[in-house]
């Protein structure tokens, strides 16, 4: 079986193609030229360079191709300029599934990963509820607007290709980024909190995203959408807590501020980082993501139609993370 895999040299991207290859597939790595291929070292991996602003050099990159599968993870989470969001992961998914429809290509499954922020800050009165699939969609950030219209596009091709939506809360694990950045403020001695109201989180391990996207290759239907976390529901300082322990509790000072210092902070940050050029993780779709308090959902589908159940609970997950970091060198 031949299985083409988008943003294979990102975080979650290097994660499937690992597993891929465990399974006997014949893999293909789509990444841009400049990507690193740090984490993409085995010798079996196939590469392959893939456009995806423009359909028409798809067509050509892919022309001679016939793809089992394909998994579509290639996005973007943070940019300098909003049109960036949609041209990335709106456009870029269009444009990848419309070259494989035009070179007809004979594909068994294609999953693409979106994200629980499709729904926004949804349920926020407490008692919290799930965020269910029957819900109506309410993005409140670029990043999870760019995501619901390219799942909109993907609506209307189920009937031409078996499009299987998966759609994980906060993804952690060893190679992540941005929530490495919160345990090394923490080495340094500084965890920062924000909003007093009651934060309820959910997390998914990579690996258990992983299992997720494999399972909907095997058996999941065209046009359903499924929710991935572990299962449990914390609080908003159970992470940082978990992260304390594992860098052997060094002394520290927890800064809970107000939303409005949230806003003034990422109001900065984000210009700061269009002065300089540099994107910056504090911007103003993360002022949306941080204030948000329910980000509970429900993975019984999931659980029921594709078998999915989580193996990786969050201490477990904080543990192996943290230790990644440290014998590799980020902390």
């Amino acid at each position: 079986m031949k299985i083409l895999i988008t943003g294979a040299s990102g975080f979650i991207g290097s994660f499937i193609v690992e597993e891929a290859l465990k399974r006997g597939f014949e893999t293909w790595a789509a990444m841009r030229k400049s990507s690193s291929r740090q984490f993409l070292q085995d010798e079996r991996i196939h590469f392959i360079e893939l456009n995806l602003s423009s359909k028409e050099q798809l067509v050509e990159q892919l022309r001679g191709q016939n793809f089992d599968y394909v998994v579509h993870a290639a996005g973007v989470t943070k940019c300098l300029n909003k049109a960036d969001f949609r041209r990335i992961n709106t456009e870029g998914t269009k444009n990848l599934v419309d070259a494989l429809l035009e070179l007809e290509m004979p594909l068994k499954r294609f999953v693409f990963v979106s994200s629980l922020s499709v729904f926004g800050a949804i349920k926020e009165k407490m008692p919290y509820d799930e965020i269910r699939e029957t819900d109506t969609p309410q993005p409140n950030t670029e990043y999870g607007r760019s995501k619901l219209a390219a799942e909109q596009y993907l609506d209307t091709l189920t009937s031409r290709v078996p499009i299987i939506i998966l759609r994980p809360t906060g993804v952690y694990g060893p190679k992540e980024k941005d929530y490495f950045l919160m345990a090394k403020s923490i080495k340094q001695h500084t965890d920062f909190a924000v909003g007093y109201q009651r934060q309820d989180i959910t997390f998914v391990y990579v690996t258990d995203v992983v299992q997720a996207i494999f399972l909907a290759l095997e058996k999941g239907e065209s046009g359903r959408k499924y929710f991935l976390s572990d299962g449990e529901v914390y609080q908003s300082t159970t992470f940082s807590d978990l992260i304390h322990e594992e860098l052997g509790r060094p002394w520290w000072i927890r800064v809970t501020a107000p939303v409005w210092v949230l806003r003034v902070i990422t109001f900065f940050g984000e210009y700061i980082g269009r002065m300089t050029g540099k994107v910056t993780a504090l911007n103003n779709d993360k002022y949306n993501i941080l204030r948000q308090r329910n980000w509970r959902c429900d993975i019984e589908p999931a659980r029921c139609e594709l078998g999915f159940e989580p193996k990786v609970k969050l201490k477990e997950g904080v543990k192996t993370t943290i230790k990644w970091y440290m014998d590799n060198g980020w902390l």
